[in-house]
C-alpha cells in the first residue's frame, strides 16, 4: 500500500469529508461527568434554538448525579422543560431514532417519551424513522445557537455517566432506577466558530426529513446577549479547521455518502508511526483490509487498538464478537513485524465487569485526529447515519502537540498513570508500542491495559453467518429476500389472491393512519394493552382469546414484543410464557398458512421495500435458516412468516426453527417484563434472585442451541455444496478477493467489499 501525498490537503470535500469550517475554540471531552457537566452549563447559557440529535435518548437520565447547583431539576426531561418554561425565546428540538423493537427493554419506552417530552410547546420531540430497515439514526449531536456544537459518541441516555476513574464502587453510577452499571468509557468533542454552524445546519436537514417540516435559522449571532462556551471548562485547542465527514444511507432518491469510510482508509495509508484507536466495535473487512496492508509494510506504523473485554449481551458477543475474532485473527497474520496490538482496559477489583468502551476515536501519528459516532463496522461505514469531526494538523506544529497530548491523556488513563509518563517511555523507546507495553502492570493490583487475544470455538465460528447478515457492508435490494428464500419456480394462480392481499394492505394503512392522526396512539401502548389483556383474563375461554390476539396482531403487523411484554405484567411468569409462547406459535403457524396459500409473486408485492436480503447462508433451506432468521432482526416478524410459507421450507423446520429461535426470547420477555414489576414494587434479596436464575437458565439454553446449531450444520456441510451451475457468477475482482480470503490475507467481508468498492453507485441500505 502506497503512503498518501503529504503535499496534498488531506481533508478534500466531497470525498472524504462534507465540508471543512473554522474554529475559534475546540476541546476534547473524555467521559460522561466531563461531557455532560460541560454541556448542562452551556444549556443554561443557551437563548435561542437547541438541536438534540441521538441514537437514544432518556428523560430520566441525570447529567451531572454530584450535583449542578444551578437551581435546575437533575433529570434531563425535566430540566430542559424548566429551561424552556425560563426562556421564552428558546426552542429545543430532540430527534431520536425510531427505535427497533430488539432495544425495547434496554431504552425508555415511546409511551413515557410521549409523556416526558410533550408538555412544554417550545420543546418538539420527533422520533426518526427515516432510514432503511435495519438502519438506525447513530449520530450523537447537540447545537446550541449555532454557535456551540457538541459531537461524538455519547447519547443522551442512561448507564453513560461515568468519571476517568472508573472506579468498580463509583457511588453515583447509576441508572433512573438506581441500579448500578459498569464503568463507561467515551469521548466527546466540543467546538465553536463555523464548525458549529455547519452541525446546525446539518441538525436542521436531519429535522426536515425526519418531519417534513424546514426551520429557519433563529440563533444570529449579533442578536445573542452572552458566549454559549461553558466557563469552567478549558479550551484545548485554539483557532483550528475542522472537517465534518457523514454516513448516509441510500434511501428514498438520497445518493448514499460514504465520506467516513473513506476518510479512515485515506488515514490509514498515510499513518507512518502510530496509529491510536479506540472502538466499541471492530469487524469492519474494509477498515481491517486496510489496517492488514499497514501492517504488512516494512516502513508501517505501529497500531494498538482499544476496545471493550467483550461485547455487551449475549447475542451481540456471538456476532459482533465473533467478527471481531475473525478480524483479530486476520491482523495477527499480517503482523510480520510484531506492531500490532489489541487492548482491553483492567480496572481492579471489578471481577466480572468490564469497562466499556464505547468511544469512536483514531490519532494518526500527531497529525490526525479523528472523533465522532461511526464505530469501525460494516453498518456505520454504510448503513446508518453517522457524523465524524477531524482536525488535521499539517505543519503546524503548535495542533501536533494538542494532538499527541489528547492520545497521551487518553493513555495515561487506561495505563494508570501520568501523562509524563507516556511522553517519557515513547521518547525513550522510539514508539508508542513499546511506551504501552513499558507501562503495563499487574492487572490484579494497578489499573492497566491488558492484551486481547479473543477467540471463538469451531462450532461457534461455524454457526455465525457472514457478516453480510450481521454486519452488513454489501447494497441490499429490496426483494432479494424473497428472491433468495424463495424458489422462483414456486407460484401460484393469483385469481382472488390480490384482492385479499389489497384488504391485508389497506387494513395496515388504516391502523397505521389511525395509530399516527387519531388518538389511538395514547390508547394503544402498553399500559392499555395491560388493561385490555386483564379484561380479556376475566372473559370465558380466556387462554383461546388471548391466542386470538396474537394471531391478528400477526396479520396487522403489531409489535409482538410489545403483547409479550403485557402478557407477562398481567398473568405472571408462568402462565405468561405459556400463553405468550402458545400465542407466538399460532400466530406463526396462521401467518407462515396464509404465505403459502397467496404463493411468492403476492409476498414479494406485500413484503415490498420491508425486506433485507438474506445470505447465502441464511438461504440454506431449513430448521438452521429459521432460527438465524429469529435470532437477528433481519425483517419483521409477521414478513418472516409470509416469505417462509411461500418457500419451499417444511411447516415442521419452520415450526421447529421458530420454537428455537424465539422460545428463550420470549420466556426472558415475559420473566423480565413481570418480575421488573415485582421490583419495582417489592425490591427484595428473592427478586433479584429469581433474575439470577432467569439469566442462568438462558445461557443453559444458548449453549445447548449453540451445540444442536452447530450439528445441524454440520450435518448441512456433509450433504454437499451447490454445484457450480446454481452459484451466482462473481467478477474476477471478487474472485481474487475470495481467494485471499480462502489464504487468510483477507476477511470475508472484505472480499465482499473488495468487488463493490469500484462501483458506489451500487452501494444501497
Amino acid at each position: 500500500m502506497s503512503q498518501a501525498n503529504h503535499d496534498e490537503p488531506f481533508f478534500q470535500p466531497g470525498r472524504n469529508c462534507a465540508s471543512v469550517r473554522h474554529a475559534e475554540r475546540f476541546s476534547l471531552l473524555i467521559d460522561g461527568a466531563d461531557y455532560f457537566r460541560v454541556l448542562r452549563e452551556a444549556l443554561t447559557r443557551a437563548e435561542r434554538t437547541v438541536f438534540i440529535l441521538g441514537w437514544d435518548i432518556d428523560s430520566r437520565m441525570k447529567l451531572t448525579p454530584e450535583g449542578a447547583g444551578d437551581g435546575y431539576p437533575e433529570a434531563l426531561g425535566d430540566f430542559l422543560h424548566a429551561l424552556a418554561g425560563d426562556k421564552r425565546r428558546l426552542r429545543i428540538y430532540i430527534l431520536a431514532w425510531d427505535f427497533a423493537m430488539l432495544y425495547a427493554f434496554e431504552r425508555e419506552w415511546l409511551p413515557v417519551y410521549k409523556m416526558g417530552w410533550r408538555t412544554n410547546r417550545r420543546i418538539a420531540f420527533q422520533m426518526d424513522g427515516r432510514h432503511p430497515l435495519g438502519g438506525s439514526q447513530h449520530q450523537k449531536i447537540v447545537v446550541i445557537d449555532d454557535r456551540l456544537a457538541f459531537v461524538g459518541g455519547l447519547d443522551l441516555t442512561r448507564s453513560r455517566w461515568d468519571t476517568t476513574a472508573h472506579a468498580p464502587d463509583e457511588p453515583l453510577r447509576r441508572d433512573a432506577n438506581g441500579a448500578a452499571y459498569q464503568p463507561f468509557h467515551d469521548v466527546h468533542t466540543m467546538f465553536d466558530g463555523d464548525a458549529a454552524r455547519e452541525i446546525g445546519l446539518l441538525a436542521r436537514e436531519r429535522w426536515a426529513r425526519a418531519c417534513g417540516k424546514r426551520l429557519a435559522i433563529r440563533a444570529h449571532r449579533a442578536a445573542l446577549a452572552q458566549d454559549p462556551w461553558p466557563p469552567s471548562r478549558r479550551v484545548d485547542l485554539e483557532d483550528v479547521d475542522i472537517a465534518i465527514s457523514l454516513t448516509e444511507p441510500d434511501y428514498l432518491g438520497r445518493q448514499p455518502v460514504q465520506q467516513i469510510r473513506t476518510q479512515y482508509l485515506d488515514a490509514i495509508a498515510r499513518a507512518r508511526r502510530s496509529i491510536y484507536i479506540e472502538n466499541q466495535y471492530f469487524t469492519s473487512g474494509t477498515v481491517g483490509a486496510a489496517l492488514a496492508g499497514s501492517l504488512a509494510r516494512e516502513d508501517g506504523p505501529d497500531l494498538a487498538i482499544v476496545v471493550p473485554r467483550n461485547q455487551s449481551g449475549w447475542l451481540q458477543e456471538v456476532t459482533m464478537g465473533v467478527l471481531r475474532a475473525r478480524l483479530h485473527t486476520l491482523l495477527k497474520r499480517a503482523d510480520t513485524h510484531g506492531r500490532y496490538r489489541l487492548l482491553c482496559p483492567s480496572v481492579p477489583n471489578l471481577g466480572d465487569e468490564i469497562v466499556n468502551v464505547h468511544s469512536k476515536l483514531m490519532i494518526v501519528d500527531d497529525e490526525l485526529l479523528i472523533v465522532g459516532s461511526a464505530n469501525l463496522n460494516n453498518r456505520s461505514m454504510v448503513l446508518d447515519s453517522e457524523c465524524n469531526v477531524s482536525i488535521d494538523a499539517g505543519a503546524d506544529a503548535r495542533i501536533r502537540r494538542a494532538i499527541a497530548t489528547m492520545r497521551d491523556t487518553l493513555l495515561a488513563e487506561h495505563l494508570g498513570c501520568e501523562i509524563a509518563d507516556v511522553v517519557r517511555e515513547r521518547d525513550a523507546r522510539g514508539g508508542m508500542n513499546a511506551a504501552i507495553q513499558a507501562l503495563l502492570r499487574d492487572r490484579d493490583a494497578h489499573r492497566t491495559l491488558v492484551p486481547l487475544d479473543p477467540q471463538v470455538s469451531k462450532e461457534l465460528d461455524q454457526l455465525i453467518p457472514p457478516e453480510a447478515l450481521i454486519d452488513p457492508e454489501t447494497p441490499i435490494a429490496a426483494d432479494e429476500l424473497v428472491d433468495q428464500f424463495v424458489p422462483a419456480e414456486k407460484t401460484r394462480p393469483l385469481i382472488g389472491r390480490f384482492a385479499l392481499l389489497g384488504v391485508l394492505a389497506l387494513t395496515i394503512v388504516l391502523v397505521a393512519a389511525l395509530w399516527h392522526w387519531t388518538p389511538l396512539g395514547d390508547y394503544a401502548n402498553l399500559k392499555s394493552l395491560t388493561n385490555a389483556t386483564r379484561h380479556i383474563d376475566s372473559l370465558p375461554f380466556a387462554p383461546l382469546w388471548i391466542v386470538l390476539c396474537y394471531v391478528v396482531a400477526a396479520v396487522i403487523a403489531v409489535p409482538v414484543t410489545l403483547l409479550i411484554a403485557a402478557t407477562g405484567i398481567v398473568f405472571g411468569a408462568s402462565w405468561g410464557g405459556a400463553y405468550a409462547f402458545l400465542g407466538t406459535m399460532a400466530a406463526a403457524a396462521i401467518s407462515y398458512s396464509l404465505g403459502n396459500w397467496l404463493g411468492r409473486d403476492a409476498v414479494r408485492k406485500l413484503a415490498g421495500a420491508r425486506v433485507n436480503r438474506l445470505s447465502e447462508r441464511v438461504a440454506k433451506r431449513g430448521i438452521v435458516a429459521v432460527v438465524v432468521l429469529r435470532l437477528l432482526p433481519v425483517a419483521p416478524f409477521s414478513i418472516v412468516n409470509l416469505v417462509a410459507g411461500a418457500s419451499h421450507i417444511r411447516m415442521r423446520d419452520f415450526m421447529i426453527g421458530t420454537m428455537l429461535g424465539m422460545g428463550p426470547g420470549i420466556f426472558l420477555t415475559v420473566a423480565f417484563a413481570h418480575q421488573l414489576v415485582a421490583s419495582l414494587h417489592r425490591p427484595t434479596i428473592g427478586s433479584f434472585a429469581v433474575l439470577i436464575g432467569i439469566g442462568a437458565a438462558l445461557i443453559g439454553i444458548s449453549l445447548l442451541l449453540q451445540r444442536f446449531l452447530g450439528r445441524a450444520d454440520l450435518q448441512e456441510a456433509h450433504e454437499g455444496a451447490p454445484s457450480d451451475a446454481d452459484k451466482p457468477r462473481a467478477s474476477d475482482e471478487a474472485r481474487r478477493a475470495n481467494e485471499l480470503r480462502e489464504n487468510g490475507t483477507m476477511p470475508r467481508d472484505a472480499a465482499s467489499a473488495s468487488s463493490k468498492n469500484e462501483r458506489p453507485d451500487e452501494v444501497n441500505s
